[in-house]
């Protein structure tokens, strides 16, 4: 069962503290958790927060967990599958979010809490390569679809890095602690986000051509089109999707929908 959701489950004090300590609950704050397996996290979290939505989709677990916190209402323990759990209603309009995030299903569960309405502010325990790419700067290896996806809604921060020896069974790679705090302005209309993260996954699907071509198969552009719309957006039509900036991808979706409609 454990095995079959991939769980490692985190038992060092001193990390668990720092995987809170980057969230920063009060009382004040409803803490949505994904995946508390045995609850070390969930622990803490319902010392310092108000309101703690514990969502784990083992189903001993939540036995084990609903057990455990009984006597504790401000903890729920919601039997469910996070992928496809609507987090705002089990957090209300405003919450915080937190989860040790099985590797296999990082991308997907971080692309959900990225969802509008953005819980005010995520901590993940993710695998350490996945956390490098999440904030990673342009033209630089481990840039790429899911750290610009990010970017346009969130400032992405590594806060802390955890061995795998933490673990328990250890995994085979090392972690880290991410913190994603949403931007006060998006750069992209959050009506529009599933739409540009199509098409930045398309552009990277193409990562070693260069823009102007990426553009006339991506978008079915003519080349005249293509080259007039980069130089409208500041982007050398030789360029690689690899170093341009997030900015620059959603000034470019956002030229590309304008065109669409104008």
């Amino acid at each position: 069962m454990l095995k079959r959701y991939g769980q490692h489950f985190l038992s060092d004090p001193a990390i668990l503290s720092g995987i809170v300590d980057a969230l920063g609950p009060t009382t004040a704050d409803t803490v949505v958790e994904i995946g508390p397996g045995r609850g070390s996290l969930t622990d803490l979290l319902a010392e310092r927060a108000g309101r703690v939505v514990a969502v784990e989709i083992d189903k001993l677990l939540v036995e084990q967990l609903r057990k455990r916190y009984a006597s504790r209402p401000s903890v729920e323990i919601v039997e469910a599958d996070v992928l496809e759990t609507d987090l705002n209603a089990v957090g209300g309009d405003d919450f915080l979010l937190i989860g040790n995030v099985p590797y296999y299903i990082t991308t997907p569960i971080i692309f959900k809490a990225l969802n509008p309405p953005i819980p005010r502010r995520s901590v993940f325990l993710v695998q350490r390569e996945v956390a490098e790419r999440m904030a990673a700067e342009a033209d630089t290896e481990s840039y790429g679809a899911l750290t610009v996806n990010l970017a346009v809604v969130a400032k992405v921060e590594i806060v802390a890095s955890v061995p795998a020896r933490a673990f328990k069974p250890p995994p085979k790679v090392d972690s880290s602690v991410i913190r994603l705090t949403p931007i006060a302005e998006p750069l992209v209309p959050l009506e529009s986000l599933r739409a540009f993260r199509t098409f930045v996954q398309a552009v990277f699907g193409q990562r070693r051509k260069q823009l102007q071509r990426v553009l006339r198969t991506v978008a079915g552009l003519a080349v005249e089109d293509a080259t007039a719309i980069l130089d409208r957006v500041e982007i050398e039509a030789a360029s690689r999707p690899e170093v341009i900036t997030p900015k620059q991808f959603a000034r470019l979706f956002g030229e590309l929908r304008h065109g669409e409609t104008g």
